[in-house]
């Protein structure tokens, strides 16, 4: 019997490209990276993981989900945003779903952006030369399966 292929990704990444990010700062500017990550859908409302990927970047040292709440919801406020979407568990699986992208890690009950490195160096490093790279290969095996 032949052996049937998963209807489940392996691996699923989205990326967007926008207009140049002239102008861009703060929280405009991590919505913008979000959505081009694939981590935001466009015209969503719910966009904590803005603010969860701006409080890491901004925090020179690791954080635990309760403090990555706590900063989340002052810079909502500051930002004059309705304070939604920060329930624990939501913070926890969107920490979860940085993480899947290799632009966070956990430190034992502890977060931080990977390695405290730059998110460029990370998306060039994990996701360009790796993630993606494995992802248009196995693409090209399927394309070549082709008779």
């Amino acid at each position: 019997m032949p052996k049937v292929a998963r209807e489940q990704p392996l691996a699923e990444l989205t990326l967007r490209k926008y207009e140049k990010p002239y102008d861009l700062h703060g929280r405009d500017l991590m919505k913008k990276i979000c959505l081009s990550l694939g981590l935001l859908q466009p015209g969503d409302s719910r966009d904590v993981i803005v603010d969860i990927l701006g409080v890491l970047i901004a925090s020179k040292e690791s954080l635990d989900s309760v403090e990555v709440e706590r900063r989340v919801k002052e810079s909502r406020k500051k930002a004059l945003v309705q304070v939604h979407g920060v329930a624990p568990s939501n913070i926890r699986r969107q920490l979860k779903r940085l993480r899947d992208l290799y632009l966070v890690e956990k430190l034992g009950n502890q977060y931080r952006i990977a390695e405290n490195a730059k998110l460029i160096d990370l998306f060039e490093e994990k996701i360009e030369k790796f993630y993606l790279k494995t992802i248009i290969e196995r693409v090209k095996e399927y394309l070549r399966a082709i008779p």
